[in-house]
């Protein structure tokens, strides 16, 4: 019997995943969430970003993954040797970025993580843990980060300024 070799299944016949990752950064894969704790972390470890936005690459098909509004979640933030450590939501630990550090138009404070790849937004209970280390000027208009001897000033969105 001569073996012949199956054709290459086309890509672009694919019907791709719909994946999204939701405000508080759950996974949600054609509107059931991801609870799978080796799922998550494949999906976390894989995903991708670029000019035309956030992908997972699986084999030759790129999958488009709808973000909507950060692709992780800073939810805690704790001082640790003259420095601000975040917990992100996959559970992994790093150094606040502090030059990445704004606050919104809505006021939430976010953040750049993985290395500068991905933006991040603190949840309630972190954003109350970062606001232990930042002062306001008399107006509230301008706030500043305080870590030990390092005095940041933190870029607002324009809309969250006090009106003179």
């Amino acid at each position: 019997m001569g073996g012949s070799t199956p054709p290459t299944p086309d890509p672009s016949a694919w019907k791709l995943p719909r994946l999204r990752i939701a405000r508080e950064g759950e996974w949600i894969h054609d509107d059931e969430e991801v609870t799978h704790a080796g799922i998550l972390a494949n999906l976390r470890e894989n995903l991708r970003v670029d000019e035309q936005g956030y992908y997972m690459q699986i084999g030759p098909a790129r999958v488009p993954v709808e973000v909507e509004d950060a692709p992780c979640v800073v939810i805690r933030v704790e001082p640790e040797g003259g420095r601000l450590v975040l917990t992100l939501n996959d559970l992994t630990r790093e150094a606040l970025a502090v030059e990445t550090l704004s606050f919104g138009a809505d006021g939430i404070p976010r953040c750049r993580v993985k290395g500068g790849q991905f933006a991040a937004r603190l949840n309630r209970a972190a954003t109350y843990q970062l606001l232990q280390h930042v002062q306001t000027d008399d107006t509230g208009g301008v706030a500043t980060l305080v870590i030990g001897t390092i005095r940041r000033t933190i870029p607002t969105h324009p809309a969250q300024r006090a009106s003179p």
